[in-house]
């Protein structure tokens, strides 16, 4: 019971480290006068150095066969690189703290998903009934954020960062390490993995949905800036979209079924197909808040059944590196897509071009979708 109560604290201060700094990087630097190009292109080099250091800590972690320890560090050091982040503007500065949270951040995700799936299998419990606590987070620290950058200045925010920093450092300190498996890592099972045909063309699916995510992940808030919001209504509609989830996450255990993985996966980027052809069309930043809302049906559902679907076909002693070849193609593979093209889209075109092509992007992955669907039943 101490373990899951100490997690599901850490999991709100972990999410809201990700809601500070994934919605509020890109408009931090549209303030600090960056255009979306060059927005793209620091977040887009913040994916590469994601594609290292996601693997690496992964890897550290799946061989030390401890979780806690890899994580008190990265999270001490990505509270001291957060703070100085948000506090300067000198453009090479803002490029050197940057990279560095990217590096010791985003391998965060797949370790604390991982620790997530784990803990919930000993505990039998549904994982959703865990991550329901990082979509609170999220939602929250993204309402807090929104309104501190706008009455305090956008400063403000590295305040905000050090202190979330410093708690979930606490946190985790007085969590028990849970071992992510007895077995021993062996590069022959890396290698039979590797091999396994339905895992890749699973990756294949689960990158194709996830680039269009990440471009309106990362150009949101720059949108509803364009549109004529302020910083106030970023943090609101981001609010709005993680409130959204904590429902879907709360009831995964109703919702999802082992077996059926794949069809949850294709209906969550059908309604990435919906959310981002609305969004084309409106001409209202709260317009565009509302339709966020959609997010219920669309992250929480696609991410749940995806991890649920790849530890079903990973051997437990990879479990920890499944999570973070997962969270690779999310924050990482597609986020260098996302960033580099998405700000030349957005630059060049417009934002309602923008996401005209963000849904027809979204609608290949439902075709795709379909056919590993039809594909598993003709199999079966």
């Amino acid at each position: 019971m101490k373990v899951q109560v100490l997690l599901k604290g850490y999991n709100f201060l972990f999410f809201g480290l990700l809601a500070l700094f994934i919605p509020f990087l890109p408009v931090y630097l549209g303030e600090q006068g960056l255009s979306a190009s060059e927005i793209g292109l620091i977040i887009g080099t913040g994916g590469f150095v994601t594609l290292i250091a996601q693997p690496l800590w992964g890897f550290i972690s799946d061989k030390t066969k401890t979780i806690r320890k890899v994580m008190l560090l990265l999270v001490c050091l990505t509270a001291i690189s957060g703070y100085f982040l948000f506090s300067v503007n000198s453009f090479v500065l803002l490029v050197i703290f940057a990279l560095l949270v990217y590096f010791f951040l985003m391998p965060l995700d797949p370790l604390t998903e991982s620790l997530n799936f784990t803990v919930s299998e000993m505990a039998r419990i549904s994982y959703g009934s865990i991550r329901t606590y990082g979509a609170l987070g999220y939602a929250v620290l993204s309402l807090v954020a929104g309104f501190a950058m706008d009455y305090f200045g956008v400063n403000s925010i590295s305040i905000l960062f050090i202190l979330l920093g410093l708690i979930s450092f606490g946190v985790i300190w007085f969590m028990p390490n849970v071992q992510a498996s007895s077995k021993p890592v062996t590069m022959a099972g890396l290698k039979q993995v590797l091999k396994n045909k339905e895992m890749l063309l699973f990756l294949v699916l689960v990158f194709i949905s996830s680039v269009p995510a990440r471009m309106n992940d990362t150009f949101l808030g720059i949108h509803i800036r364009a549109l004529g919001g302020d910083t106030s209504l970023v943090g609101i509609t981001f609010f709005l979209s993680a409130t959204s989830e904590i429902i879907i996450f709360a009831l995964s255990f109703w919702w999802l079924r082992k077996g059926r993985e794949l069809e949850m996966i294709t209906v969550a980027t059908f309604f990435y197909f919906v959310r981002f052809i609305a969004s084309a069309f409106v001409t209202s930043p709260v317009a565009l808040t509302v339709v966020q809302i959609l997010q219920m049906v669309t992250f929480p559902i696609f991410y749940t059944a995806a991890i649920q679907y790849l530890y079903q076909i990973m051997p437990k002693e990879w479990r920890a590196t499944g999570q973070t070849v997962l969270a690779l193609l999310f924050f990482g593979l597609s986020g260098i897509i996302a960033s580099y093209a998405g700000g030349y889209i957005y630059k060049e075109l417009g934002g309602h071009t923008f996401y005209f092509i963000l849904s027809f992007m979204s609608f290949i992955g439902v075709l795709f979708g379909i056919f590993l669907m039809l594909r598993k039943r003709k199999s079966a």
